[in-house]
């Protein structure tokens, strides 16, 4: 079985993460479930997005990968939000995104200090 590299490992999560973000995405457009298309990406975003957290998880373990994939797929989606589809752009909304980046950032630290050490 296929053990990535730290940098690897990195790459193939940031793929997970965009194909978490399109399947959230797709919720959305799906329209509860009305629209075929997108109703049928969900699933397929989805299943492609933990298939590939399964394989970086070897490497970089369960609570960086599930934290940093929820975190930043949770800010972009957000971002989706805000600019896709326009939805308000609060003052508490923009603080609560900037400390999920803050947490990502330190946990993406975190990993380099075990890595190093």
């Amino acid at each position: 079985m296929w053990i990535p590299t730290v940098s690897q490992a990195w790459a193939v999560l940031s793929v997970a993460i965009v194909l978490e973000v399109a399947g959230t995405t797709c919720m959305r457009l799906s329209e509860g479930f009305t629209r075929l298309t997108p109703s049928v990406l969900i699933f397929v975003f989805y299943a492609a997005s933990f298939a590939l957290n399964t394989l970086v998880i070897r490497t970089l373990g369960l609570s960086v990968v599930y934290a940093v994939w929820s975190g930043v797929g949770t800010v972009l989606t957000a971002l989706i939000g805000l600019f896709w589809f326009r939805e308000p752009a609060t003052a508490l909304k923009l603080a609560s995104i900037g400390l999920i980046v803050i947490g990502v950032m330190g946990l993406h630290a975190s990993t380099r200090v075990a890595a190093a050490g």
